[in-house]
């Protein structure tokens, strides 16, 4: 038996959904996700049985906007990738990573919070993300340009971007930010020979 579910979404039920992600990822952004599903209805210009319709959840919207906001993520990685200077690319990886971790990390801990199972993003052949294989992918290219630390694996390094990450959410004044970040990447560069 077939039901609804099975059925592609029309073009305009298609445009409302995506309208509503757009909107709802700007209002939990801005407000945190304590916001309500009422006034992301009401900034898309729908009705809130248009939110419920696509998503039957508040949690369910939270899980699709931070799902969406990691494939993205991993697109942008991939393309500063594929830059030439395999150092100054994965640099700047890691500074879009740092930028974006704030509001990852409130979405992440809502779903949490919920009871909700975070989602991943869409896996490659290997199971890893996008993100996780730009990463590994652009360390490595680093690691043998001489622009970051040998012994640093994959493992470690997601370890302690997520210390930083974390650690930068309590830190409000840009000058301390920019020092933490700054011993961050002294930390990744390959220490002085003896």
């Amino acid at each position: 038996m077939s039901g609804t579910a099975d059925r592609p979404l029309r073009a305009d039920a298609r445009r409302n959904r995506e309208r509503l992600l757009e909107v709802a990822e700007a209002v939990f952004t801005a407000k945190g996700t304590a916001a309500s599903t009422e006034e992301i209805a009401r900034e898309a210009g729908v009705g809130v049985g248009t939110v419920f319709r696509h998503f039957p959840t508040k949690e369910a919207l939270i899980a699709e906007v931070y799902s969406r906001l990691l494939q993205r993520l991993g697109e942008s990685a991939r393309e500063m990738a594929d830059r030439e200077d395999a150092g100054a690319a994965f640099y700047e990886v890691i500074l879009l990573i740092i930028g974006r971790a704030q509001a990852k990390n409130a979405f992440a801990d809502a779903l949490t919070e919920a009871g909700v199972e975070i989602p991943q993003p869409a896996a490659g052949a290997d199971g890893r993300s996008l993100l996780a294989d730009t990463l590994d992918d652009l360390m490595r290219r680093a690691q043998a340009a001489g622009a970051v630390r040998a012994d640093m694996g994959p493992e470690e390094l997601r370890a302690w971007l997520v210390g930083v990450c974390r650690a930068l959410e309590q830190v409000r004044d840009q000058e301390v930010r920019d020092h933490v970040i700054a011993i961050f990447y002294a930390g990744l560069t390959p220490p002085a020979p003896a």
